[in-house]
């Protein structure tokens, strides 16, 4: 036998040994995806129903500094959020509301103004308090290991105290 016909012979046996293995994986994803839907439930989601912001403690501090943060919705900009805080203690006082009215382009995106403590939209010139009142909310917790969690899936509140 010949040194090329070994190597041949190895490179069949390898490419098989793959193609094995590529079919077990595949028939374990439509044995897995087959009783995930038994129930006749399907679930989709993408990516991560909660949001990590950081540390409690340095976005406080951040906040204090230079005012409000504007997380861009990365995905599909229909979704930017604020992340306020107001008061002096890092555990408490946390807000995540939408960076503008709904309906709004994303031009229209609120403007933090630190003079006045308060927000402003670029497109009408109305303005909105520091807490987001009349926004969109989104729920913040600070965890046990003391960073910011918004949970951006749960329905979102109004920030309006007179809201039903």
């Amino acid at each position: 036998m010949k040194q090329s016909d070994g190597r041949s012979v190895a490179m069949a046996v390898g490419g098989v040994l793959i193609a094995l293995v590529g079919l077990g994986l595949l028939l374990a994803f439509v044995f897995a995806l087959q009783r995930g839907t038994e129930s006749g439930k399907v679930e989709v989601q993408l990516g991560s129903r909660t949001f990590d912001a950081g540390s409690a403690e340095q976005r406080a501090a951040s906040i204090a500094r230079e005012g409000p943060i504007l997380l861009p919705d990365p995905a599909s900009g229909q979704r930017d959020i604020y992340l306020q805080h107001l008061g002096d203690d890092a555990q408490d006082g946390w807000l995540a509301f939408d960076a503008r009215e709904i309906d709004a382009t994303r031009e229209c995106t609120l403007r933090w103004d630190a003079a006045r403590g308060l927000f402003e939209d670029p497109c009408d010139g109305s303005t909105v308090p520091a807490d987001g009142e009349g926004l969109r909310h989104y729920p913040v917790v600070v965890d046990d290991a003391g960073k910011l969690v918004i949970d951006l899936n749960r329905a979102p509140e109004t920030g309006d105290d007179t809201a039903p």
